[in-house]
């Protein structure tokens, strides 16, 4: 079962920069690339390092997709479903969102 979760107003993002968020008992990391309501959501955890780093990662565009660079050790995850360039096999859990009347909401799995 699925449900919607609630985390905080789209403004609280700013543009470029990402966040992390508690939704139940996963660390996510929430991404607004533009001004827009446009939103992606990933598994917090590097899975190289094993550390909760990602939501302070660099938003980068390659070959047209939007990727976030892991602060530490610099591998490469795209936005829209989690993939690793480097290394397709420790690609990352993805999340869908949406904005209701100005906030962010997850979705999560139970």
């Amino acid at each position: 079962m699925s449900q919607w979760n609630t985390v905080c107003p789209l403004e609280d993002i700013l543009p470029a920069t990402g966040v992390c968020a508690l939704v139940g008992d996963r660390q996510i990391a929430l991404f607004r690339p533009y001004q827009d309501q446009q939103i992606f959501a990933l598994s917090n955890i590097d899975p190289f390092a094993q550390a909760s780093v990602l939501s302070r990662g660099l938003i980068a565009e390659h070959q047209g997709d939007l990727w976030i660079t892991s602060p530490l050790k610099k591998q490469h995850f795209r936005l829209h479903d989690g993939y690793c360039l480097e290394d397709g096999g420790r690609s990352i859990p993805r999340f869908d969102t949406r904005v209701v009347d100005g906030i962010i909401q997850v979705k999560s799995h139970a």
